[in-house]
């Protein structure tokens, strides 16, 4: 499916920003822009020919502006996909007389069928690393290792179990998939492995079906089918049947799960396992922007228990979340609490503090880093000692906050500064152009600038004495960098009209005279204006509205 343009992109020619109206704005709205902006550019109004160069240049940009936004079909491709759809390849093929709805899903239709050709190269790779460590020498202190210690021995921790998996995919055509994946564990000692090989067909919008083949040395040969389907737009249902072959013979197993849309947010699921196991599950799974909350009971030979969990996410860019669970069974009650916090671009840390009877307390330390989790499930003591929950709990938040610190911040800022810079370097040229275009409107705008301003002072109106444009350094701990920022003054003095300036809520880059002069940095309008003899100051953000005169903004003269 069709991406939309990034903002980069869309910032490069903005055609609302340039004809300075709203993104909902009506036909009258545009035309009206169209004709201020045509009386302003019209290259016939100027006889100096690099001036007449220059005006029929953005003469042009005006009007290539004006004509998408005014047909509907084309306005509608530019909202979802920028100036870039309008170039898409197959775009002959859209008939001008449908419906933008329509439009819209022939674009995506193209779109899809370019993602499909693409399929084939694509392998989606995942992988599991676990290392299982055993450090209950640390705090199950028996009383030969206490002599021990007390005679300067160091307590003893081992690496008693790992676990790695990966798979990858194959997309063999549209609707084929093929998956072929694989693990090693092994566990004091003792270990083996597996490889699996699934096909996938996808049979219709509603279901899918696959079969899997396997074998390794700690299972015998596997063969499983199982298939996916939509029964209702709420209701769906999976089955899963497999043949395993041991030294005991055949083991049949069979697997069917119901789920339902409770609501909106709610999940419903009802599971049932047949086989050396068998089991039935019920649970409930709410999630929300805010949290997840799940509820579950099964009943089975040998696992039967209650589990309930609940996870808080807060709104912030690091996408924390913390989040805690009971779990109570005949094989004890276990209450585990942790949280995760993504550090990087593509990466997520958690910890999750597990104290239970009779497993004692374990730390696990999660990470995610793009398709591959790293875990390192720790147990810490086999009896309920405080102590140990204590460390399990201050200890990873500490560490977390000395390599948060240490480590994390410098690299993600060092990491910010890299890709700012290579953005920047990247739009050099467009930049330079832009800049070339606004010094040219600046220069078409002097004559009607002056008119404008002996109007304005002849009925005491609205007079812009100074306006910036850019990155403004106002953080004391930052007077190391240095302002990016451009004069404006002309240019809103241009768009002045009966003593009122009304900037749109688009970015102020695309306005005519103006340019960005700090690409990828966040980007403010400062300006400096007299009304009614009396000076005032107003600072706006990039894509906020904004209509002066504001009277709250007033300054003293001599400021």
């Amino acid at each position: 499916m069709a991406s939309s343009l990034d903002d980069d992109e869309i910032l490069n020619d903005d055609y609302y920003s340039l004809l300075n109206v709203r993104r909902e704005a009506t036909q009258d709205e545009l035309k009206a822009a169209y004709r201020r902006l045509c009386m302003l550019y019209h290259p016939d109004k100027h006889r100096d020919p690099e001036l007449k160069r220059q005006a029929e240049q953005l003469f042009n940009l005006v009007h290539e502006a004006y004509e998408v936004l005014r047909e509907p079909q084309a306005r509608a491709i530019y909202d979802i996909y920028g100036k870039r759809g309008l170039d898409v390849d197959g775009w002959e093929v859209v008939e001008r007389k449908r419906t933008p709805a329509e439009i819209r899903e022939e674009y995506e239709r193209l779109q899809k069928e370019r993602e499909e050709r693409r399929l084939q190269q694509r392998t989606n790779p995942k992988g599991t690393i676990s290392v299982g460590i055993d450090a209950t020498d640390v705090f199950d202190q028996y009383e030969e290792d206490y002599e021990d210690v007390g005679k300067g021995g160091v307590p003893h921790m081992e690496i008693n179990k790992m676990h790695i998996s990966q798979s990858i995919e194959a997309p063999l055509t549209t609707k084929d998939t093929a998956v072929l994946s694989g693990s090693l564990s092994t566990h004091n000692g003792n270990g083996g492995g597996t490889i699996n090989l699934a096909l996938r067909r996808v049979t219709s919008t509603k279901g899918w079906g696959e079969v899997e083949l396997g074998a390794g040395d700690t299972h015998g040969p596997l063969l499983a089918m199982k298939i996916f389907r939509n029964l209702t737009p709420r209701f769906f249902v999976t089955g899963q049947c497999g043949l395993q072959l041991s030294s005991r013979g055949v083991r049949p197993g069979f697997t069917t799960m119901l789920a339902r849309h409770l609501d909106k947010n709610t999940m419903g699921y009802l599971q049932w396992r047949w086989g050396v196991q068998s089991s039935m599950n019920t649970s409930i799974v709410r999630d929300t922007k805010s949290s997840h909350f799940t509820f579950a009971i099964q009943l089975g030979v040998p696992h039967i228990f209650m589990m309930m969990s609940y996870q808080y996410k807060f709104q912030d860019e690091d996408q924390t979340k913390i989040k805690g669970s009971v779990k109570s069974g005949f094989f004890g009650t276990v209450i585990e609490y942790g949280a995760e916090r993504k550090i990087s671009r593509h990466s997520v840390l958690g910890a999750t503090v597990s104290v239970g009877v009779p497993q004692g307390v374990s730390l696990k330390i999660k990470l995610n880093r793009a398709s591959q989790t790293y875990l390192f499930p720790i147990h810490l003591t086999d009896q309920l000692l405080p102590s140990a929950v204590f460390y399990a709990t201050v200890g990873p938040l500490v560490f977390y906050l000395a390599i948060q610190q240490l480590i994390i911040r410098p690299y993600v800022r060092a990491q910010k500064e890299q890709d700012l810079e290579i953005k920047q370097e990247s739009s050099a040229s467009n930049i330079a152009k832009k800049k070339q275009e606004a010094e040219s409107a600046i220069m078409l705008m002097q004559e009607s600038v002056r008119r404008i301003i002996e109007t304005e002072e002849s009925k005491m109106g609205l007079i812009i004495l100074n306006a910036w444009y850019g990155k403004f350094v106002t953080d004391n701990s930052r007077k190391h960098e240095r302002a990016k920022v451009i004069d404006v003054s002309v240019p809103l003095q241009c768009l002045v009209k009966d003593s009122k300036l009304i900037l749109t809520e688009t970015t102020k880059s695309g306005l005519p005279g103006f340019y960005d002069p700090c690409v990828g940095e966040e980007k403010s309008l400062k300006v400096l204006y007299q009304f009614r003899g009396v000076m005032h100051q107003v600072l706006s953000g990039d894509t906020e509205p904004l209509r002066i005169p504001k009277q709250s903004h007033r300054i003293d003269a001599d400021t």
